[in-house]
């Protein structure tokens, strides 16, 4: 069976791409990472999910991108934006070079594992322009896949697959439900408390799409956007 390296945080979008790469026939290694984040809520999701999807392969890489801060979401003296995503403005939640460096071990083990494809779970739509989420930055860095690895010489470099690049976050929930991803498991609040807070950005995000989609059952019931 042809494998692709998937890119396993825990939250909504990760998981309904594992399940898209799944449903497209490849053989999901799932590849997640400790980088310093505030808290482990999503690798703990990740696990639950990697069983309901049956993936057998995770692997879960230590990085401290915390050392040098720099995001609200490695740096606990800042505080997590909880007035809404703003149209132009990069959230402080961006974690300096987060995907660049993610991407490049997903490529070391794609080459390893000689994967066809690595799947990300990145979104430019809601998050308000990361600059590493845009379909211009995985051109570039196909660009970069392409020249330096050996298979990428030899012309097989792995395909960066952003299936929901695109989508708006409805679009994402119903694609999670038709392919039967967990929801409920998944984890997307910037908090780590029992239960997601619902007023953080990344709560508002994705209960405000679970109420528009119709499944309002699976969205926290505290955020203050409606």
């Amino acid at each position: 069976m042809k494998k692709a390296v998937v890119l396993l945080s825990g939250g909504l979008d990760s998981a309904t791409t594992a399940a898209i790469a799944i449903s497209a026939g490849y053989e999901a290694i799932a590849l997640s990472f400790r980088y310093g984040q505030r808290h482990l809520r999503e690798l703990q999701a990740a696990t639950k999910i990697l069983k309901k999807l049956g993936i057998q392969e995770h692997f879960i890489v230590d990085i401290n991108l915390a050392q040098w801060g720099g995001s609200s979401l490695t740096d606990g003296s800042l505080s997590l934006p909880q007035d809404g995503v703003k149209p132009g403005i990069i959230p402080s939640t961006y974690v300096p070079g987060r995907n660049t460096v993610f991407i490049a071990i997903a490529l070391s083990l794609a080459e390893a594992k000689n994967a066809e494809a690595i799947y990300l779970g990145i979104n430019a739509i809601d998050y308000s322009g990361y600059p590493d989420c845009r379909p211009e930055y995985l051109a570039a860095y196909q660009q970069l896949a392409n020249l330096a690895s050996k298979v990428g010489v030899e012309g097989k470099a792995p395909q960066l697959v952003a299936p929901l690049v695109q989508d708006s976050k409805i679009d994402i929930v119903r694609r999670a439900v038709k392919l039967g991803v967990p929801i409920e498991d998944t984890w997307s609040c910037y908090q780590g408390g029992e239960t997601p807070c619902g007023l953080c950005d990344s709560c508002r995000i994705r209960d405000r799409a679970l109420i528009d989609a119709g499944y309002p059952e699976l969205a926290t019931g505290v955020g203050r956007f409606y």
